[in-house]
């Protein structure tokens, strides 16, 4: 599947018919036990559901295949997978390099679970080299980047990084939930894992929760492996098969979602209402020339600064139709958000806490028109 573009292998890997039937969509392996042929006899290898399940399995090739890794493990959520991940590299010591706008269940994942196991977290500007070389340690095992970042769209160049963290013997992780594997390939840019939350763009249609790890080399799979037996925060049959449904059409979707955000961004770049918009397409976004570089589309997130401030961004985030108010993105409908309290509300108070002013966006594949007007009419509900 290597020599075939994305969207053949978004609908190929880990996809052959079942062999039995013809069945073109293999089956949904509903089974908690496998029948062994005498003790230790497991028929391909399966014997518990813990430990392994063809339609899990499938789900791994497909992943790793999108991603260019050497493998991939499937996780009950986001945050399980990135929590196995820690466990299979980390010790009692080791330190953390962590962007300073991420997901605020990473960064509470690592400052209130890990750090009572004794693992220490640095937040720092990733863009900003000098910072991130006075930040290193000697005790640092990890570079931590999500690129496009959450909820401020910020863009971390993963090559330089790589290279920086590599020359230090440092590992470096991308979460690649925002761009998804259609738009970016951290793996490609020397990146030594990827993380996702499969709840987001890759399931696609708000309708099932998981999450993963890629691994660009087979150094510490059987580690994070180990973590996913042992610990059990497995994908269940049936999340892992729809996990599959949605991955199938994410090459056309990204497409769709890109186009919608790209319009949008530049509707609210033209409008007083807005005092920043953070969105990698446009050309006054920081990050515009590396994600030019790094990424073949900008993605279908953008926030959006209120320029009244919080009172109207809380009151603009109640007043949409068309962009439902809930926690969430990358599925098919258009959501809207308001990080402070909601997705991040696990940073208020710390250097992550996010500007108060701001809105977040997931943008679906609606008829632009329609979310545009709907924008509008939320601007002007808001402010009467």
């Amino acid at each position: 599947m290597s020599d075939h573009a994305f969207a053949t292998r978004a609908i190929h890997a880990g996809q052959d018919p079942d062999p039995l039937t013809g069945a073109i969509i293999p089956p949904i392996y509903q089974a908690s036990t496998h029948v062994q042929d005498g003790i230790g006899g497991f028929r391909s290898g399966y014997e518990y559901n813990r430990a392994g399940n063809p339609t899990r399995n499938s789900l791994e090739t497909q992943l790793a295949a999108l991603e260019g890794g050497v493998g991939a493990l499937s996780f009950s959520s986001g945050l399980a997978a990135e929590d196995a991940l820690l466990r299979g590299i980390l010790k009692p010591g080791d330190h953390v390099l962590l962007g300073n706008d991420v997901y605020g269940g990473t960064y509470r994942l690592l400052t209130k679970v890990h750090a009572a196991w004794g693992v220490e977290t640095t937040t720092v500007e990733l863009g900003d080299a000098d910072a991130v070389h006075a930040a290193l340690r000697p005790e640092t095992k990890i570079i931590w980047i999500e690129t496009p970042s959450n909820p401020l769209l910020k863009i971390v160049d993963i090559a330089k990084t790589v290279e920086l963290a590599h020359a230090a013997g440092i590992l470096v992780v991308v979460d690649n939930t925002f761009a998804s594997p259609a738009l970016q390939n951290p793996i490609a840019l020397g990146a030594d894992f990827v993380v996702h939350s499969t709840t987001k763009y890759l399931g696609g249609h708000s309708d099932v929760l998981g999450g993963a790890v890629i691994f660009a080399d087979d150094r510490f799979f059987d580690r994070v492996k180990f973590q996913q037996f042992a610990v059990g925060a497995v994908s269940a049959p049936l999340d892992g098969w729809l996990t599959t449904r949605g991955i199938k059409t994410l090459a056309v979707r990204m497409r769709q979602h890109s186009a919608n955000a790209q319009a949008i961004a530049e509707w609210a770049d033209a409008r007083p209402e807005f005092e920043t918009v953070y969105y990698p397409g446009l050309d006054s976004h920081a990050g515009h020339e590396v994600a030019v570089r790094q990424m073949s589309g900008f993605g279908g997130m953008l926030s959006l600064g209120l320029a009244a401030g919080p009172d109207a961004a809380r009151a603009f985030a109640e007043s949409t139709e068309l962009f439902q108010l809930a926690e969430s993105l990358g599925g098919v409908e258009s959501l809207i958000g308001y990080p402070p309290d909601m997705t991040h509300a696990s940073v208020r108070g710390t250097e992550l806490a996010v500007p108060e002013n701001v809105v977040r966006l997931s943008v679906g594949i609606e008829d632009v028109a329609d979310l545009l007007a709907d924008l509008q009419q939320g601007l002007e509900r808001s402010t009467r």
